[in-house]
């Protein structure tokens, strides 16, 4: 890492041209180094179909590489001209009720219809040609934030295609049958054209056919990327990126695999700084070995009518920006460079008000400018350090929750993200370094594997466990994982399917143990459970009971089960504790695994501070620590005790 990116987004497009020599120099003087820029810009581009002129955007470009301010240019195709869509609902995005949406927003086309990808990819293709070899580009963003303001398309182009996929997947209507299940409700096809996409129904749709269909839309927007990636670079050989958000209904790990590094963008507010870190930990890993980018972030507050977040107090975004660096991050990026002056997020923080003066962020801007120089120099020549930790992402696992949120309740909640970001929190307040890595991902280095409501797993997917655990690993199964078959059915092999037999354990029978008043007690603590629970019994001798079940409709059966494999242990937790008594049980058994394990990247640390260890080619290690609480906090590293106040940060060499 030799350069740390420092940046706005930027739209000199909506501001008299005058303007821009006043922008550039008051980003100099803040310190900015790059700017992003494009991605709402179509109508600008190409006002009228077919008349494309980036005359305006090259001088602009110009300028800011003049002030040695580099750009990140994305593609337009987020915010498609009027010219593209009204008049023409077929070529609009349909949602699941069947409501067509209209021009007026974004996100509003149907990236599955042929006339709007065509267009699409001209523009894009011309994007490339006009920019590609520009001095001042830095790096291409694909679109902008797939997935979140929209979910599956039911557009007919795309339920067209959705017949095409299925047919390519299964090969023959009858072998969709089979693997679906589907005489059930007399749903048997007798061809791919009358499956139905999941579109509203009297009662609900088959689990198979609801969550292919989640998996296909997320493949058709991956592929989409992917088309975007290929036009570009018949122009360019600028790394290309897209802005992420682990609320958005996309693949993250099938999108990861085309991009060049991976960016994200995250508004936390202060009390919900630990989002900041699950970000960082999730994308780092996602492109080994390549450093990924905080895209967009507030300098003080997120808004837009109806809603805004709570204003950072002081500190906190230099301690944001500072964790994100440590951690990984070549760039951090703020929404916005100037405050929108029209549109839907007038409440939105930037840089600079809409009477150009400075705004609410504009000193904690400067702080981070600081922070980042001072980084750069510290951070020259190391790395984040190798996770010995990590929770796995799901991209199936998490579009078979939405499908079917196992063991959801009125009372009780059920979303993959919570759960991810749960045991994430467990991890990071032990003080483990951590990764949270995705399905496919190699588990080389990891000595402790979470595997967090995975329904289906993979015989791919086990036999990496295995190996792990053989080598002296541990795997801690946690609820839900195991219990469904890669079809989105019920294992006929028994409740957690393969599971079982490397665990030593069988699943009798599975409930919703939420309101039953079951409790469990495991590592020295009682709690009370909730969710979905698997009844466990030990079926082989090399496995024991470490955890008790208690609960009227599951006599006798176990909580926390362990086996010996190898050098290693499979661990099974049969249902999630609640509470803050389960908080302290996961806590326990987390930090007795990864005892066990080996762990030897944790630090003694108040909660609310971060350690981030780093490591030089030559072995030197070094540590960033943040206090990301406001509450200040110390650490034991290096045989000393390294305090920190509020929102402070400090750099510790071995």
């Amino acid at each position: 890492m030799k350069k740390l990116y420092h940046g706005a987004c930027y739209y000199p497009e909506l501001w008299p041209e005058a303007d821009i020599e006043r922008d550039i120099a008051e980003m100099k003087r803040v310190g900015l180094n790059v700017v992003r820029m494009g991605e709402f810009t179509w109508a600008k581009l190409e006002p009228e179909e077919g008349k494309v002129s980036f005359d305006f955007f090259l001088r602009v470009m110009d300028r800011l590489h003049a002030a040695g301010i580099g750009v990140v240019w994305c593609t337009p195709t987020p915010t498609p001209p009027v010219w593209l869509t009204h008049g023409h609902p077929e070529r609009c995005f349909v949602n699941a009720d069947g409501v067509t949406m209209s021009h007026g927003a974004r996100q509003h086309a149907s990236y599955a219809n042929p006339a709007v990808r065509a267009a699409c990819l001209r523009i894009v293709d011309a994007c490339g040609a006009a920019l590609g070899k520009h001095p001042a580009l830095v790096a291409w963003q694909i679109d902008n934030e797939f997935g979140c303001h929209v979910a599956e398309d039911f557009n007919p182009s795309a339920i067209a295609g959705w017949h095409v996929w299925l047919k390519n997947r299964y090969g023959t209507i009858e072998a969709l049958n089979e693997a679906w299940g589907a005489d059930i409700w007399s749903e048997r096809y007798q061809s791919f054209e009358q499956v139905p996409a999941p579109v509203k129904t009297p009662f609900l749709h088959n689990a198979s056919l609801s969550t292919a269909y989640r998996m296909y839309g997320r493949e058709s927007i991956a592929e989409f990327m992917d088309a975007q990636c290929a036009a570009l670079r018949k122009h360019s050989d600028r790394p290309i990126t897209h802005n992420f958000g682990l609320q958005f209904a996309v693949n993250f790990e099938r999108m990861c695999e085309g991009l060049d590094f991976v960016s994200f963008d995250d508004y936390p507010a202060a009390d919900n700084w630990r989002a900041i870190v699950l970000d960082n930990d999730m994308f780092r890993p996602a492109k080994p070995g390549r450093g990924h980018w905080l895209m967009e972030t507030s300098v003080s507050h997120n808004g837009w009518f109806g809603a805004h977040e709570v204003a950072h107090p002081p500190g906190f975004l230099a301690a944001e920006a500072v964790v994100s660096y440590a951690l990984g991050a070549e760039a951090v990026n703020y929404w916005l460079w100037r405050q929108q002056r029209s549109g839907c997020e007038l409440p939105h923080s930037a840089i600079m008000s809409a009477w150009f003066k400075p705004s609410v962020g504009y000193a904690e801007v400067l702080k981070v400018e600081a922070a980042r120089k001072e980084l750069e120099n510290v951070l020259d020549g190391t790395c984040p350090a190798p996770a010995e930790v990590a929770i796995t992402w799901s991209d199936l696992g998490r579009a078979m929750l939405e499908t079917e949120p196992l063991g959801g309740h009125r009372t009780h909640t059920v979303s993959f993200n919570a759960t991810i970001a749960e045991w994430h929190g467990i991890v990071l307040d032990l003080g483990i370094h951590r990764d949270v890595r995705f399905e496919g991902a190699s588990l080389d280095g990891v000595k402790l594997l979470i595997t967090p409501m995975m329904p289906h797993v993979s015989a791919a997917f086990l036999a990496k466990v295995e190996a792990m655990v053989r080598a002296g690993g541990v795997w801690i199964c946690a609820p839900v994982t195991g219990t469904r078959t890669a079809e989105h059915g019920l294992p006929l092999d028994g409740g957690l399917s393969a599971v079982e037999a490397l665990a030593g354990v069988e699943a009798e029978f599975s409930f919703p143990v939420t309101g039953t008043g079951a409790t469990g007690e495991a590592f020295g603590v009682s709690a009370p459970l909730a969710g979905w629970c698997s009844a466990l019994r030990v079926k082989d001798s090399d496995t024991r009971v470490v955890g008790e079940l208690s609960c009227a409709q599951a006599p006798g059966r176990a909580l926390v089960t362990e086996r010996k494999v190898g050098e290693g242990l499979v661990v099974v937790l049969g249902a999630q504790p609640q509470g803050a008594e389960g908080a302290k049980m996961l806590s326990a058994m987390v930090d007795h695994y990864a005892e066990r394990a080996g762990v030897t990247r944790r630090h003694e640390v108040t909660r609310g501070t971060v350690v981030c260890p780093r490591v030089a080619e030559d072995g030197r290690e070094l540590w960033i620590v943040v206090n990301m609480d406001g509450e200040g906090g110390d650490v034991r590293l290096a045989g000393s005790e390294v305090k920190v106040g509020k929102f402070e940060w400090r750099v510790v060499e071995g």
